[in-house]
C-alpha cells in the first residue's frame, strides 16, 4: 500500500494542505499525476487515487475549501486564484511538469493553469468542465444557476441542492419547459428541509460564480504545449456538464474522450453518488499512456 504524506504549503493568504501518494520525484521518470477539484476536496479522490499505486499521485484542498485555511480575508473561489495556487504547489513538489486530471471546477482552474503557467502541466485531462459561455444557450444557464442560487437563499440547503440536482439533471437545452416546472421538493431527493442558516456553501452560494463564468481562451490554450484532453461521462449525455464538455472540446477544434460512469465517475459510494472508480482509473490510465 502507497503511504500517504499530508503537507502544508504557506504561501500568501492560504496555508494550502495537500496530499502526496509515493515518492518524489517520482521513482519511474512519470510526471506526477495532480487530481484537482473544486468545490470537490482532495477526500473527492479516495475511491481513485488507490488505483494507481504504480504513480506518484497529488491531491490537495483548494484555497479556503477543507483543510486549507484562508488568511486573505476574502470568501470568493476563481479559476486565476487557483490556478495561481496550484502554480505554486507543482513548484513546490520539485518534480517538473505534473500530469492532471481536474473535476468539474477543478477542469476549469486546470484550463486556466495551462493558459497562464502552460510550462507546469504535460498532459490536462478536463472532465466535464462547467462553463456557461461554450453553451449556445448560455444565457438560459446563467438563468438557471441564478434559480438555483436564489432557492437556496430563500429556504436554505435542502432548497438549494434540489435545485441544482434538477439544473444539473435536465436533458438539452435550458428552455421554457425546464423554467416551468413545479419547484422541485427537497423532501423527494432525501434532503432535509431545515434550513439552518448559512448561506457560504461554496457550491450553491455566488461564490463559486466565477467558475461557471469563466471564458477560455482558445488561442492561448492551443498555443500552449499541454495536452488537453476534454473527457465527459457516458451517463452524462445530454445534460449540463456533459454539454459544456462537448461544447468546449468544439471551441479546442477537438473530439471529447468519452469516460466510465457521470460527473463523478471517479468517485466510490462514500459521499452517495457512486460512479465505477476501476472503470475509470482503467480509462485514465489509457488517455494519459496514449500521450
Amino acid at each position: 500500500m502507497t503511504t500517504t504524506q499530508t503537507h502544508t504549503l504557506a504561501i500568501p493568504g492560504v496555508d494550502l494542505v495537500y496530499d502526496v501518494r509515493g515518492p518524489l520525484p517520482p521513482s519511474d521518470g512519470r510526471p506526477a499525476l495532480l487530481m484537482i477539484g473544486q468545490p470537490m476536496t482532495a477526500e473527492g479522490f479516495n475511491a481513485l487515487a488507490p488505483h494507481f499505486t504504480d504513480r506518484t499521485v497529488v491531491t490537495y484542498d483548494p484555497r479556503g475549501l477543507g483543510r486549507s485555511v484562508r488568511k486573505d480575508g476574502r470568501t470568493d473561489h476563481t479559476p486565476q486564484q487557483q490556478a495561481a495556487d496550484l502554480h505554486l504547489l507543482v513548484e513546490a513538489l520539485g518534480a517538473g511538469p505534473v500530469e492532471v486530471l481536474g473535476s468539474s471546477g477543478g477542469a476549469v482552474t486546470g484550463l486556466e493553469l495551462v493558459a497562464t503557467y502552460p510550462g507546469d502541466v504535460v498532459t490536462l485531462v478536463a472532465h466535464e468542465p462547467p462553463i456557461n459561455a461554450v453553451l449556445p444557450d448560455a444565457s438560459a444557464a446563467e438563468r438557471a444557476r441564478a434559480d438555483f442560487y436564489e432557492a437556496y437563499q430563500a429556504k436554505g440547503t435542502g432548497a438549494g441542492m434540489a435545485a441544482f440536482i434538477a439544473m444539473t439533471s435536465w436533458q438539452g437545452e435550458f428552455t421554457d419547459a425546464y423554467f416551468g416546472q413545479p419547484v422541485p421538493d427537497p423532501a423527494t431527493f432525501g434532503l432535509s428541509t431545515k434550513d439552518d442558516g448559512t448561506r457560504d456553501d461554496p457550491l450553491l452560494s455566488d461564490l463559486s460564480w466565477a467558475i461557471s463564468d469563466y471564458r477560455p481562451d482558445a488561442s492561448r490554450l492551443t498555443a500552449a504545449p499541454t495536452r488537453i484532453v476534454i473527457a465527459v461521462g457516458e451517463e452524462s449525455a445530454g445534460t449540463y456538464t456533459a454539454r459544456t464538455a462537448l461544447g468546449l472540446a468544439a471551441l479546442l477544434r477537438q473530439e471529447a474522450v468519452v469516460f466510465p460512469s457521470h460527473h463523478g465517475g471517479f468517485m466510490g459510494g462514500e459521499f452517495g453518488y457512486a460512479g465505477k472508480p476501476e472503470e475509470f482509473a482503467a480509462r485514465l490510465r489509457e488517455v494519459l499512456d496514449a500521450g
